[in-house]
């Protein structure tokens, strides 16, 4: 991709080094963070530019894997100092895991400089940074066609009024189970759902990990199951994966519509379960449009 060339997708967020441990393995320093995913999974549909921040230490063989995966990496600043290193360590059901250690690093004073070039891209993702980032990032758009915003549990607990300014500024607003009942203090989480379109955004979309995800609008409903897996090897990271599939989805089409937003749920869960059969986006880098575009035909008919 020449500099010159606006992205479909923009994905602004972190781009770390992971140590995971599973019952099954150990790996130290992988590729991770969440603009990571996004922006590899988006890229299997559309034009990608990743905005993001590393360290000195961050290895050219990381910066060819977005390359190698379409992904333009002009906006991926290099800063004297470390890369923002997590590491976690996942319980026997997978679905638990433990924090060992987080730390930000050059991540820490992340100043989100959007290239000129992305500024008019039509699609944009804002990954779990802080709310005054993500602000910082829409002023910088120039009135992007539609927006989706991620957040958790840290921002709703410690700058949840710059986060509200921000959710109202969005189409779509993306969160798991916790994160939405912590939000809303629904419990239910059609309720919660209800009460997040009531902040601003068009869309409510609530991931349920194995269960699913679902996306309600004013007046719509759309489900979708996950796809079955038999064994997952490493679920890091799926979430920012669905996220990526569903907006590089909706940018191939170029506009929102239910039907598009139906394919864009189904492209999303499909290309999330592939980054669960391996470790890190090495799944992700291996799937070709045709394998993806295959399981999602064959999710298709397991739905009546």
């Amino acid at each position: 991709m020449g500099k010159a060339m606006t992205p479909d997708v923009v994905v602004v967020g972190s781009v770390a080094f992971d140590s995971v441990q599973t019952p099954k393995a150990m790996h130290e320093k992988l590729l991770g963070g969440s603009a990571s995913y996004t922006s590899i999974a988006a890229a299997l549909f559309a034009r990608t530019g990743v905005v993001g921040v590393v360290g000195e230490d961050f290895p050219k063989e990381y910066f060819e894997i977005f390359e190698k995966a379409g992904v333009d990496t002009q906006g991926l600043q290099r800063e004297k100092g470390k890369t923002f290193h997590w590491s976690g360590v996942y319980e026997d059901n997978m679905n638990n895991r433990r924090t060992n250690c987080t730390d930000l690093n050059v991540f820490a004073h992340f100043n989100p400089v959007i290239p000129e070039a992305y500024r008019t891209s039509p699609f944009l993702c804002l990954e779990n940074i802080a709310p005054a980032l993500q602000a910082r990032v829409l002023d910088q758009m120039e009135k992007p066609k539609f927006t989706v915003l991620d957040t958790m549990d840290l921002w709703i607990n410690t700058t949840r009024e710059e986060l509200m300014k921000v959710i109202a500024r969005v189409d779509l607003l993306t969160v798991n189970e916790h994160e939405a009942r912590h939000l809303t203090g629904k419990g239910s989480l059609l309720k919660a759902a209800r009460k997040i379109l009531d902040m601003g955004p068009k869309y409510a979309l609530i991931k349920k990990g194995e269960h699913g995800a679902f996306l309600m609008s004013k007046d719509d409903f759309l489900i979708v199951p996950a796809w079955p897996l038999v064994e997952v090897v490493d679920p890091t990271g799926a979430g920012d994966t669905f996220a990526g599939g569903l907006l590089g989805t909706l940018a191939s089409f170029g506009e929102v519509t239910r039907e598009n937003l139906h394919t864009a749920l189904v492209n999303a869960t499909v290309t999330a379960a592939y980054t669960c059969e391996a470790f890190s986006v090495d799944r992700l880098r291996q799937i070709t449009r045709a394998e993806l575009d295959a399981r999602a035909a064959a999710f298709r008919r397991m739905m009546p």
